[in-house]
């Protein structure tokens, strides 16, 4: 495959907005989080998955690019695009578009690293994780 991507329509809510109206900048975080989800029910890489292989995945880099506000109501699509890396490591791109009229919203990126049970950074890839890649990019 040469991408893999998931993408998830979510509607603003008014818990989403600050005092200005527009969405508050945190609520980004759930937006990216919430496109992960639907990548790891997409292609078998969830945090249950994971867990269950014997780690966990915290995130280590998160970062938001802002182009145009959202506001209460408004809809949009988020996108997670999968990074190919060799690491041990699971890195993914954000685009988040308007449904209204296709406009770039804000785009972004994350880093998830893997800890074994006794929460100690792993170095190498899990076996379960090299399967998963040698599957969608072999």
């Amino acid at each position: 495959m040469e991408e893999l991507f998931a993408e998830k329509e979510i509607e603003v809510r008014f818990s989403e907005v600050d005092s200005m109206g527009i969405v508050w900048h945190g609520s980004y975080v759930k937006y990216f989080e919430d496109a992960r989800e639907e990548f790891g029910k997409e292609y078998n890489l969830g945090y249950l998955r994971i867990f269950g292989e014997g780690f966990y995945a915290p995130l280590v880099k998160l970062d938001f690019n802002y182009k145009k506000p959202l506001v209460y109501g408004d809809k949009m699509i988020v996108k997670v695009i999968y990074k190919k890396t060799d690491a041990a490591k699971i890195c993914f791109n954000y685009k988040i578009f308007s449904t209204k009229d296709k406009s770039l919203i804000a785009t972004g990126e994350s880093i998830q690293v893997f800890l074994d049970k006794n929460y100690q950074l792993v170095w190498n890839n899990p076996d379960f994780y090299e399967e998963w890649k040698k599957k969608y990019f072999s």
